[in-house]
């Protein structure tokens, strides 16, 4: 089966890949979604199983009615369903539902935590989810990347070395949201485990893309914390998850509190639930559970590795087309050694990143993301801005901000959708040049 043939097959099973939108004010448009590592459409699948689990929906847990008893045993099956997803270890693990990754990743810091002086490991490479939840809760150090934004392992094996065992926690994204850059999470938990640290991985965006395998604890490879993003997978229904050994989560009172997280509450006493219920608090939400589910089946009946080699050939497609632009600068895309996910940062010499997503989103119906994608600490090092001129920029609108335009990509672009990208930049540096 060609490539063309099979980015069809794919848009089949998207809701919204053929949506027309207005342009200019004056035709209508083809809608291209290049903005897939923000968010993405939902599977088909995934509102059908939305759809067909409404008439059976109904408050879970301690509910005794006949609907009630459903919805709890979609609810809890859906953890073993997860954790098998992602190869952890069931016996020894547990699912906590939450909003998104970013949330999951605040409840770690708040949860696990035990004591400011714990020293916790962060890269250059985070996204302010995986950086700033931790700074006001322990000593926070961050791993140096190299001249081409990777991450340095010799720095990271130095820093745990100089902190003697004072790093209970090693906290770092799987992919980049930025790069593409897939850090070898299984090395850096060798490694963390190697000097007493447990590691976190942020799998925002590596899940969707990537094959992941937790292994199990007695592998000195395994994950100690896994959290995702279900509308990053194709399942926008507001639903987390954090995969984490339940021991973690038995000490301590949990963050949010109320129905759903205790045994026996007096007016002198609580006893707290066991995880991951004490860490749910409030009615769950049981629909973004169901459509994750979904969007994992999908997943997998396409194949993780078919996914990946897909993205793989429509990214570097793009990488060669883009890089035929004198005027465009490419970021992490020159080293084809390294593992990437298909995301594509560029600036355009003379012209400001707001700029040109306006004119692609306008002009050609073109939905790119733009700026410093939550990752400034990062793309203020890539882009080589000096203290000076981070102080100058700071409180500048974020259209006059350094930043760059992202392209990232779903299992269903097409290389068609490539080349109307780099036609229209063409045109509008053309446009601009005048």
């Amino acid at each position: 089966m060609s490539t063309t043939q099979v980015n069809q097959a794919f848009r089949k099973l998207i809701v919204g890949v053929d949506k027309r939108i207005p342009v200019n004010g004056t035709r209508y448009v083809r809608y291209i979604n290049f903005d897939n590592a923000a968010t993405t459409p939902p599977f088909k699948s995934v509102l059908d199983g939305v759809i067909n689990f409404c008439p059976w929906y109904s408050s879970i847990h301690r509910g005794m009615g006949y609907k009630s008893k459903v919805s709890s045993r979609l609810y809890e099956e859906a953890r073993s369903e997860i954790l098998r997803f992602v190869g952890a270890d069931e016996e020894k693990n547990t699912v906590i539902f939450v909003k998104n990754a970013t949330e999951g990743l605040n409840k770690l810091s708040y949860r696990i935590v035990e004591d400011k002086e714990w020293v916790v490991l962060s890269t250059w490479m985070e996204h302010h989810s995986n950086d700033l939840p931790w700074r006001d809760k322990c000593r926070v150090d961050y791993v140096e990347i190299d001249e081409k934004g990777r991450l340095s392992m010799d720095d990271m094996e130095q820093k745990l070395k100089k902190y003697n065992g004072k790093v209970r926690l090693v906290t770092v994204t799987a992919a980049s949201n930025v790069t593409g850059y897939v850090n070898d999470i299984h090395k850096i938990a060798r490694l963390a485990h190697q000097y007493g640290a447990r590691i976190i991985v942020d799998g925002a965006q590596l899940v969707p893309h990537f094959a992941v395998n937790m292994c199990t604890n007695e592998s000195d490879e395994h994950i100690d914390y896994l959290v995702f993003s279900a509308h990053k997978m194709y399942a926008p229904f507001g639903i987390g998850v954090i995969i984490a050994p339940k021991e973690s989560f038995r000490k301590g009172a949990p963050e949010y509190k109320g129905g759903g997280t205790v045994h026996v509450v007096t007016r002198e006493s609580i006893d707290w639930d066991e995880p991951p219920y004490k860490e749910e608090a409030g009615s769950p939400n049981i629909i973004g559970v169901v459509a994750l589910v979904a969007a994992l089946k999908e997943l997998g009946k396409i194949g993780m590795e078919h996914i990946h080699k897909n993205e793989k050939l429509l990214m570097n497609y793009a990488i060669e087309k883009l890089n035929e632009l004198s005027f465009l600068k490419l970021y992490g895309c020159d080293d084809g050694c390294v593992e990437r996910v298909g995301i594509i940062p560029f600036t355009v010499s003379g012209i400001p990143h707001a700029e040109i997503a306006k004119a692609l989103s306008e002009d050609s119906g073109i939905g790119v993301r733009n700026g410093c994608f939550c990752a400034q600490p990062y793309v203020q090092r890539l882009l080589k801005l000096t203290p000076e001129e981070i102080s100058y920029y700071r409180y500048l609108p974020d259209d006059k901000k350094p930043g760059m335009v992202r392209v990232s990509f779903g299992l269903y672009n097409t290389i068609e959708e490539v080349d109307t990208l780099v036609r229209e930049l063409k045109r509008i540096i053309k446009s601009g040049s005048k």
